[in-house]
């Protein structure tokens, strides 16, 4: 299993040729945004026809505006740090759905959901930019597409094994060690850290579009108190856990505070 293991993380560092502009470094990702798009696309307008989309409402003004401002901070400091067209083939949208669950979730190339059962945890414009520089900086980092790459070699791991492996009981024995060691030592914690990244990425460009990146703690801590503490330990989530949000949000806001001022915002809505 450890041959197999290693055989797979050559791969991934051969296969790491996209830059994250964020962050400087390689990313798993070798699916391009041209097979990514129109897919994420089409799955977008299918969830919209089978929702009720809410419509012409100061709460659906709300999430279109803060969704504007959002991306167009992302284009000011893609454009300065030396991306300019980075967001060329992205197709903005930001659409409010009636449905009581607390999420909102942004497809590849800015297809973008705000549950209303998000906005009382949001308390407003500030609270929803929070939500929102999270959720439009997993499409920027290109988050979906790198999480269908790990997808794609955990399964060429899987399969490795079971080429390799002829004795049925050997071959029973790698699949749960390797569907339980894949999962919680590698799946798992590449979710954690996209969540992670895209907290970060999120903090700056809401900074940028003029909202007060101090916030974004606070609103953690309502979504901690909204869940009543009842959560996986963090091992085992796809999420870092709330304290550990709340904690890492505290120690950027300077830092994203820093970073909006060299676009000349230096107050805060």
């Amino acid at each position: 299993m450890k041959k197999i293991i290693i055989v797979v993380a050559v791969f991934i560092g051969v296969t790491a040729c996209k830059v994250n502009p964020f962050t400087g470094q390689k990313t798993l990702n070798f699916y391009p945004n041209s097979q990514i798009f129109p897919s994420a696309f089409a799955q977008y307008d299918q969830f919209l026809s089978e929702n009720k989309v809410v419509k012409g409402t100061a709460d659906a003004q709300m999430i279109t505006k803060v969704g504007q401002r959002i991306s167009a901070a992302a284009e000011r400091w893609l454009s300065a740090n030396g991306y300019p067209g980075y967001l060329k083939d992205y197709k903005w949208e930001y659409h409010l759905v009636d449905d009581k669950t607390v999420n909102a979730w942004c497809m590849p190339g800015g297809k973008i959901v705000f549950y209303t059962g998000i906005l009382p945890i949001c308390q407003g414009e500030t609270g929803v930019a929070v939500v929102m520089g999270h959720e439009v900086a997993h499409a920027l980092a290109d988050h979906g597409a790198q999480r269908m790459s790990a997808g794609t070699l955990q399964q060429l791991g899987a399969v490795a094994g079971n080429v390799a492996i002829s004795d049925p009981n050997k071959r029973n024995l790698f699949n749960q060690a390797y569907g339980i060691g894949s999962q919680v030592g590698v799946m798992l914690p590449f979710s954690r850290g996209h969540e992670t990244e895209a907290d970060r990425i999120g903090l700056q460009i809401m900074a940028i579009a003029g909202y007060n990146p101090y916030e974004a703690a606070e609103l953690w801590k309502r979504m901690k108190a909204q869940s009543g503490g009842d959560s996986p330990p963090e091992f085992m989530s796809t999420h870092p856990s709330n304290d550990t949000r709340i904690n890492n949000l505290t120690a950027w806001a300077p830092l994203a505070e820093e970073e909006a001022a060299k676009f000349g915002v230096t107050k805060f809505n």
